[in-house]
C-alpha cells in the first residue's frame, strides 16, 4: 500500500497518542496526537455527509488554527485534496480559486461563511455543521461546511494538495502535488535535520504558502509538536520573538524577511533561545549582513538555506558554515540538489551550459508537483521533456560554482536590457544591501523610450530618513557599473509584502510607473 500524508498522522497516533500534536499559544489550546486522529475522522465523516468523496477538492478557508489543521488531515483521510487559501484576501478571489478547481466542500470560519455563499454565487450551495462542538475549546476556531454543487470530471491520482501562485496573467494557478511529491520533500527533511518527538516546530507561514508542507508534515511524521504562530503574531517582531523562546521552539522556519524583523525590532538578546537547534530559510535571497546578524544573537543553531518554487517543493539546499567570513559580501548557495531530485542547468536552446556558466535551473525527481490545475497550455510550456523525464523549469538563472552547487543569479524575467547591456536586477538589489544604512531594497524596471527601460530602487533605511540623491548616487558607482545605477530612489518606510511575506514587486512596478 503506498504511503500518504494521512498515513504519517495515524501512525504517530498509534505510537504516541498522548505526546502534543499541535498547540496553539496565542488561543491557549492544542490536541493531542489521539485528540487530532480523533477530530479528523469526525470531520471527514461530516465531510463525506456534504458529499465529498476520494479525488475531490476541499477548500480550506479559515486562520490558521487547530482547527484547520484538523480539516486538513480530515480531507487527506477521504482521499481528497486540500486547497488553502489566504483568508484576509477578498471573497470574491477566494471564491474564484474554489470555483477554478470545482471544490465539493470549503471548510471555512463561521463568521466568513456568508461572505463567501455570496462570493461563490452557486444555487446548490448549502452550510452543514461539522458535529465537533464538544471539541471546539480545543479546536480554537469555529468552522462550518459550505457544500457546493461544483462538478468536475477532472481527477489526479493521487493528489493532495493544490497551492494557488499568483498568475502572470493576473489570475492566481494552482500548483498540483501528490502524497508522493510531499513525501520526497518530508523524506529528505527527515534526513537532514533528524527530528526527533522531543522536537517543537514552528508553523510560520501561512498554509496557502509552500513553507507549510515542512512546518505540518515534518513533525506530524516523528510525533513531534506543531505550535501554530498566527498570520498576525508572525509579523510583530515584539510579540513574536517572546513567543518562540517561551513555547520552547527548536526548529525555526520562515522566509529572510522575518527574521531580520526579528534582529531589528525583536530584542531578541532578552530571550533564552538554548532549545532552538535548527533555522531554515527560503523564498527570498537573504542578504548576507542580515544573516550575519541573526547568526551573532542565535549562534548555536545550524542554518540551512532551503531553495525550491512552490512546484517542486525544496530542490536544493545549503547548510550556512558555522562562521561567516569577515569578507563574505555576497549570498551564500542555494546548494545541492536534495529531496530525490536532479538539476540541470540549460541555455535558451535547452543545452545544458558549462559549468561556471548561468543557465535557467531545471529540475527533476520525487518532489516535482504533477502541473497546474486545468492549465494545459502552460503545463506544456512549464516542463522539458527529455528522453521520457519531464523536467520543471523553474525560470531561474543559476551558476554551477562547485561540482553541482549551484549559487542563484536571478530571474529570468528579472534580467532587463538598457544601452545594450544586459542587467539582472537582483544585482543592483545586492549592491544596495551591502550600504550599511539600508534595511531593505527592492528593484523594478518599467518601460521608457529613452534607454529601454527606467530603473527604480526602493531603498527602507534603518533610521527611517533618506539618503541624499548625491551620496546615493555616488555609492552606487562605487559598486556598480555605471549602466546598472538606478535612475530613481524612492524611500518608502517599508517595503510592501505579500501573504507570504515576500517583497510585493508587482505593487512596487505600479508605484513605479
Amino acid at each position: 500500500m503506498s504511503r500518504t500524508l494521512y498515513g504519517l498522522l495515524s501512525a504517530s497516533a498509534a505510537r504516541t497518542p498522548h505526546a502534543t500534536a499541535v498547540e496553539d499559544p496565542v488561543r491557549d489550546c492544542h490536541l493531542s496526537y489521539s485528540d487530532l486522529e480523533h477530530a479528523a475522522g469526525k470531520l471527514s465523516d461530516a465531510l463525506q455527509g456534504a458529499g465529498v468523496t476520494a479525488g475531490d477538492r476541499v477548500g480550506i478557508y479559515a486562520p490558521k488554527s487547530t482547527s484547520s489543521v484538523a480539516a486538513i488531515f480530515a480531507t487527506l483521510k477521504l482521499g481528497a485534496a486540500y486547497v488553502p487559501v489566504d483568508y484576509t484576501a477578498p471573497p470574491e478571489r477566494n471564491a474564484y480559486i474554489f470555483n477554478d478547481c470545482s471544490v465539493r466542500a470549503v471548510v471555512v470560519q463561521r463568521s466568513l461563511s456568508e461572505a463567501l455563499v455570496a462570493a461563490l454565487d452557486n444555487p446548490g450551495t448549502q452550510v452543514h455543521e461539522t458535529g465537533l462542538d464538544e471539541d471546539r475549546a480545543n479546536l480554537g476556531v469555529d468552522v462550518v461546511i459550505v457544500s457546493t454543487s461544483l462538478e468536475s470530471d477532472s481527477a489526479i491520482d493521487d493528489l493532495a494538495y493544490i497551492l494557488y501562485t499568483s498568475g502572470s496573467t493576473g489570475k492566481p494557478k494552482g500548483v498540483m502535488h501528490t502524497n508522493s511529491s510531499a513525501l520526497g520533500f518530508v523524506d529528505w527533511c527527515s534526513e537532514a535535520f533528524a527530528p526527533t518527538g522531543s522536537d517543537k516546530f514552528s508553523a510560520h507561514a501561512s498554509f496557502h504558502f509552500d513553507l507549510s508542507i515542512l512546518d505540518l508534515y515534518v513533525p506530524i511524521k516523528h510525533g513531534a509538536a506543531i505550535v501554530l504562530i498566527g498570520e498576525d503574531v508572525g509579523k510583530q517582531p515584539a510579540v513574536l520573538a517572546p513567543l518562540i523562546a517561551e513555547t520552547g521552539i527548536t526548529m525555526w522556519y520562515s522566509t529572510p524577511s522575518i527574521l531580520r524583523l526579528l534582529v531589528e525590532t525583536g530584542k531578541l538578546a532578552e530571550h533564552d533561545y538554548s532549545k532552538l537547534r535548527i533555522v531554515n530559510f527560503a523564498g527570498e535571497v537573504f542578504p548576507i549582513k542580515h544573516l550575519r546578524a541573526v547568526k551573532e544573537i542565535w549562534r548555536h543553531p545550524r542554518y540551512f538555506n532551503l531553495y525550491g518554487p512552490t512546484e517542486t517543493n525544496v530542490c536544493t539546499a545549503f547548510e550556512i558554515p558555522a562562521e561567516i567570513e569577515v569578507d563574505q559580501t555576497s549570498p551564500f548557495p542555494i546548494g545541492y540538489a536534495c529531496s530525490g531530485d536532479e538539476t540541470m542547468v540549460v541555455d535558451h536552446d535547452d543545452a545544458p551550459v558549462p559549468d561556471g556558466s548561468p543557465g535557467e535551473l531545471l529540475v527533476s525527481g520525487d518532489s516535482v508537483m504533477q502541473g497546474y490545475w486545468n492549465l494545459p497550455d502552460r503545463n506544456d510550456a512549464a516542463f522539458y521533456l527529455k528522453d521520457g523525464k519531464r523536467w520543471y523549469r523553474t525560470g531561474d538563472v543559476v551558476i554551477d560554482a562547485d561540482n553541482g552547487c549551484y549559487e542563484f543569479v536571478g530571474r529570468r524575467d528579472r534580467m532587463v536590457k538598457r544601452r545594450g547591456y544586459r542587467i539582472e536586477l537582483g544585482e543592483i538589489e545586492s549592491a544596495l544591501y551591502r550600504h550599511s544604512d539600508i534595511s531593505e531594497a527592492a528593484v523594478v524596471a518599467t518601460p521608457d523610450e529613452t534607454n529601454g527601460v527606467k530603473i527604480t530602487a526602493f531603498v527602507s533605511t534603518k533610521n527611517g530618513e533618506r539618503i541624499g540623491l548625491i551620496a546615493m548616487k555616488r555609492y552606487c558607482s562605487q559598486n556598480l557599473p555605471l549602466y546598472m545605477i538606478p535612475d530613481r530612489f524612492n524611500y518608502p518606510e517599508a517595503l510592501p509584502k505579500t501573504s507570504t511575506d515576500k517583497v510585493d514587486y508587482q505593487k512596487l512596478a505600479t508605484e513605479a510607473q
